[in-house]
């Protein structure tokens, strides 16, 4: 291939994610209701579709991982989205049972592949560090789906395939900017960087973040999934379950910028970094353990512990993953990252589920800080075992 880089513009490469986020919230808060109250489909079956969705997804990741560092990065993301736009088009006019069923598995294996090529190209950007090009990249992600979420809102009563068509328009956008300005070419250098020095630790390192990643998600997804059906049951209006997500996207938007201005600190302490995120995460669920339920500011305190957790917890992952990894390996690894994450948002549902129907919303709230805090020692076990 001839004008291959090996840099990617920082500029265009949020414009990217800011874009495919954008498109992809257009999606995820119908598919639920979609699913159950359109097609009629039982919650089972919406749940198994959204796993499967998810399941793609992983697969989508390490394949992308695969194609980015074995094949083009360039062509790996412009498959990628390419399969997309089939996806999502084919949406617009096939949204009857049982094809969006398998156009959405489709969209989930292909957004694995675009997602995964997105975070590898962070690595190669010019001029700038891994770890400051993850949080802006967080920022925009996140700013694209606020923006999503809002708008499709005004769409939806237009009727569904409207939606689908403005997603489809919205990733060709996206197709035409990875083709202008992500002709990147495949590394060849290896560079081994890992924390301890030591070659032989760095599979253990990346195995205990993997796992904190995993962990982090599943108790995450608590709040996407059988918190709302908590908070109606307590009597809280959907509205104010909603307003909840509002405040998420307002501190994420105002904190992400500052968690970014000090990155040069920050990343002198990624594992206290990433230890104190946790360690939010589990504090947002022992909130919810005090004996005020019915008081919403229990969930609103709750819900900014959360935020201000994933902010330093999501993004300084794959930062910490890019340090510990071989620069050749950057795809592979950092697809690892997608999917641990897609494991932990696909089962974190069923298995919170599975803890309410067999005792309370109490007992699933103690479960997940206490999961959060073993894998926050899983995670230490390398550290440890240098220090001894």
């Amino acid at each position: 291939m001839t004008n291959q880089k090996q840099t990617v513009s920082l500029k265009w490469l949020l414009v990217g994610v800011l874009i495919t986020n954008t498109a992809m919230s257009f999606i995820w808060p119908l598919n639920t209701i979609y699913l159950h109250e359109t097609l009629h489909k039982s919650l089972v079956i919406a749940s198994l579709v959204l796993f499967f969705n998810q399941f793609a997804t992983m697969l989508g990741s390490l394949i992308g991982g695969k194609l980015f560092d074995q094949w083009q990065p360039y062509y790996a993301i412009l498959l990628g989205i390419s399969l997309n736009i089939f996806a999502l088009g084919g949406l617009i006019f096939l949204h009857t049972w049982p094809f969006y069923a398998i156009l959405l598995i489709l969209s989930g294996f292909a957004n694995g592949i675009s997602v995964t090529c997105e975070n590898s190209l962070a690595t190669r950007v010019k001029n700038r560090r891994s770890s400051y090009v993850f949080n802006l990249l967080y920022f925009a992600a996140n700013f694209g789906l606020v923006f999503g979420t809002l708008t499709v809102g005004y769409i939806l009563p237009l009727g569904i395939g409207y939606v689908f068509a403005l997603t489809t328009s919205i990733q060709i956008l996206f197709l035409l900017v990875a083709y202008k300005k992500y002709n990147v070419a495949r590394s060849v250098t290896e560079n081994k960087r890992n924390f301890t020095g030591h070659k032989g630790k760095m599979t253990s390192q990346i195995l205990g973040v993997l796992f904190l990643t995993l962990v982090c998600w599943l108790v995450y997804e608590q709040w996407q999934s059988n918190l709302s059906a908590y908070m109606v049951e307590l009597g809280f209006p959907v509205k104010k379950y909603s307003l909840l997500w509002t405040l998420n996207a307002v501190l994420i938007v105002v904190f992400q910028p500052l968690v970014t201005f000090f990155d040069d600190w920050l990343l002198k302490h990624l594992r206290g970094r990433l230890n104190l995120g946790a360690l939010l995460l589990v504090n947002s669920f022992v909130i919810l353990l005090l004996p005020f339920k019915h008081n919403y500011l229990l969930y609103l305190l709750s819900m900014c512990l959360l935020t201000l957790g994933e902010i330093l917890l999501f993004p300084g992952v794959a930062s910490f993953v890019d340090l510990a990894a071989p620069t050749n390996l950057t795809g592979y690894y950092q697809g690892k990252v997608q999917v641990f994450s897609a494991l932990g948002k696909a089962i974190g549902p069923v298995f919170g589920a599975l803890i309410i129907d067999n005792s309370n919303y109490e007992v699933l709230f103690l479960v997940c800080g206490l999961m959060v805090l073993g894998a926050e020692l899983v995670f230490s076990l390398p550290l440890l075992k240098k220090t001894t």
